[in-house]
């Protein structure tokens, strides 16, 4: 690489030297183990045990012993949704997730529903985990320092924006000791709550039947079943992540499917553990909630009051202080690791559907770290706003929050119920497999009108007016793409004509002459964009030019980027797709010849393989083709790249004569 071609050294700090395809297992070194995605993809359903169960406790009010039924019903949930998006993970190996699952099983239009609603979930999962990590944090600092907390809050965003930046697995290793601190610390308190009161378990089972009868006698069955369903709803809060396995499969380690069924074990199992552990212990101390602190707070001042103190150059520590600062620094940590789930899966979400032209194609795109920045970018900004305009409330924005995932999870499981009645006559076991997607319907279903009754006067009506927003947007852009579309569908005849002439002309195998005066044809795919840039050569220009060469470069984006086999594909289809125009340049007289290559770096890939042009061919012309709208607008510019304008630049930069041809649209 020249010199002048190197990124500026402020970008390769920060975000990191860029990696290229040749590099050796790169896949190896891009994708995540299922104990790194646990940290990556779990901490946001690992982290609601912060405040799920805690929510759940307190909806009961004095009646903290119904808390059990609550906590099995809690542990049924959470493995109805985990055996649920298991099948979902076998069915769509490529990953995709609710997206996908809605798309492709119920239909198009449902897809993106569900894939909007995800969108808008995954910024304020972001907005959620920072705001509430910062007030975990700051609980622990003095009073003075509260004014600083939204400051930083909207630096945490910006942090884990470029952290993000640099690849999934640098964004995930630098978590992996907080996140293991968290795990460690969280089983302490709940192994020593229960293990020092074992002896009082039984008489804890005692008291809840006496408690049962209490509440009944006092309210009516119906009432105590209203009781236990709004304490279960205030906690759903507790499930949202479980899905993000399924969008995260194309960065997890092959097998895939196996890597993504054992992280959604690891979540399910920890997930349902704390869970259930804490609102045991909340009922062991007879936890009660404190102005100014959590519940988890006030559970582990107690299991810590009587722990020994130590001495260490003449200053007294105490050891039950220490580990609660410990605790709670993890929580506030975890609840900030949290926003990974948004950075990983947002994206990811985004670019599948940028590649079904519901979003703008660019999402699709991936920087040379193999990321989908303008995704990552994206997320991060909205996420800020989010963040000033809430100035990080909590309360506000868990009203806003948890109603969207419960749409996707929803709208999965129908897809889900359908297909396999559909493939009743040949799918083995499909009574079982639809008993527990539909099982999950029906959980996933009733918490979503649960909270959406619950929540929507409340402020939860902002994010579905958001959300419906989105979707309009997103079918606004489908159709201005299709409409393009159908305009350029007129230039496929000139696909079949060329054709033809390749029949019928000589088979010849005419190589260039590098002295001859040379048209070098920059292509994308052989089309009848492509084939219609290249005609418009000749009509121009006459019989001036005697050599056609034609520079290819596939762009590796999200779509292909899933393994060495994907990209080899890539390769392929674009040696074949050049060699198409050779022969239809050969066909007609011409000396040809193709020189291609794939590259998430389209332009600098073109510029390499143009200087090499240059250096065999110096008697030569680029061109490249380039849409031209009627009547432009800032949508238009926005949905469409203009890589040959930005490529025109470059080449005039470089001394090298360069011409655009329009394609006329609209």
């Amino acid at each position: 690489m020249d010199k002048k071609d190197k990124p500026p050294l402020f970008k390769t700090l920060l975000i990191g030297p860029a990696r290229s395809l040749g590099e050796k297992n790169l896949f190896h070194k891009v994708s995540l183990i299922a104990l790194f995605a646990w940290v990556g993809l779990g901490a946001d359903g690992l982290s609601s045990s912060c405040y799920g169960p805690e929510e759940t406790f307190k909806a009961l009010g004095g009646f903290t012993h119904l808390s059990l039924f609550v906590a099995l019903a809690c542990v049924i949930t959470i493995v109805a949704i985990c055996a649920s998006y298991s099948q979902i993970i076998s069915l769509f190996p490529s990953g995709g997730g609710g997206y996908l699952v809605a798309s492709k099983l119920l239909s198009p239009a449902t897809g993106v529903v569900s894939g909007c609603a995800l969108l808008v979930d995954y910024v304020l999962t972001v907005t959620i985990s920072v705001a509430s990590g910062a007030d975990a944090l700051f609980s622990l600092l003095p009073e003075t320092w509260q004014g600083a907390k939204i400051a930083f809050s909207l630096v945490g965003v910006v942090g884990l924006t470029v952290l993000n930046l640099r690849g999934v697995k640098e964004s995930v290793l630098v978590w992996v000791p907080i996140f293991g601190v968290f795990v460690v610390t969280h089983a302490l308190v709940i192994i020593y709550a229960i293990s020092t009161h074992a002896s009082v378990l039984g008489s804890m089972m005692v008291a809840t039947t006496h408690e049962v009868h209490a509440v009944s006698s006092q309210i009516g069955w119906f009432g105590l079943l209203a009781l236990l369903l709004k304490s279960y709803s205030m906690g759903a809060g507790t499930y949202t992540g479980i899905e993000a396995v399924s969008n995260g499969l194309p960065i997890l380690r092959e097998p895939r499917v196996r890597t993504g069924r054992r992280t959604m074990a690891y979540m399910g199992t920890s997930l349902a553990v704390t869970v259930v552990g804490l609102l045991v212990a909340y009922i062991l101390y007879a936890v009660a909630p404190v102005d100014g602190k959590t519940l988890n707070a006030v559970l582990c001042e107690k299991i810590t009051s009587h722990w020994p103190a130590f001495s260490l150059f003449s200053v007294r520590f105490g050891t039950g202080g220490i580990f609660v600062w410990i605790t709670l620094f993890s929580e506030a940590a975890l609840l900030i690791i949290a926003a990974q789930t948004g950075f990983l899966d947002g994206p990811r979400v985004m670019s599948n559907m940028a590649l079904d032209r519901w979003f703008p194609t660019r999402f699709a795109n991936l920087s040379d770290r193999f990321v989908t920045q303008n995704g990552v970018v994206v997320m991060g900004i909205t996420a800020f706003i989010m963040m000033a305009v809430t100035r990080g409330s909590v309360d506000l924005l868990v009203v806003l929050y948890s109603i969207n995932v419960f749409i996707t999870f929803s709208l999965s499981q129908l897809g889900m119920v359908v297909h396999w009645w559909q493939e009743r006559a040949t799918e083995r076991g499909w009574v079982r497999k639809l008993a527990i997607n539909g099982f999950g319907l029906c959980l996933t279903l009733f918490i979503l009108v649960s909270l959406t009754i619950e929540k929507f006067f409340e402020g939860g009506w902002v994010t579905l007016v958001l959300t419906g927003v989105l979707v309009v947007g997103a079918f606004g852009i489908k159709r201005h793409y299709r409409s393009v579309t159908d305009q350029l569908g007129r230039l496929d005849l000139i696909v079949e004509a060329a054709e033809n002439s390749v029949a019928r002309g000589s088979a010849l195998s005419l190589e260039p002459d590098p002295a001859g005066r040379t048209a070098i044809v920059l292509v994308n795919g052989y089309n009848g964009l492509g084939l219609h840039t290249v005609l418009q050569v000749p009509r121009m220009f006459g019989d001036t030019f005697r050599n056609f060469i034609f520079i290819h470069v596939g762009a590796v984006d999200a779509g292909n980027f899933k393994g060495a086999s994907d990209i080899e594909a890539l390769r392929v289809h674009t040696e074949e797709g050049a060699a198409k125009y050779v022969a239809w340049a050969r066909a007609h007289g011409f000396g040809s010849i193709a020189l291609t290559s794939v590259s998430t770096d389209v332009m600098g890939e073109v510029m390499r393989l143009a200087e090499q042009a240059d250096e065999r061919y110096p008697n030569k012309i680029f061109f490249a083709g380039q849409l031209l709208f009627t009547n432009e607008t800032r949508l238009t510019r926005w949905l469409h790249n203009h890589t040959a304008f930005s490529l025109q630049r470059r080449f005039f930069l470089a001394n090298l004569p360069f011409v655009v041809l329009p394609i006329r649209v609209g």
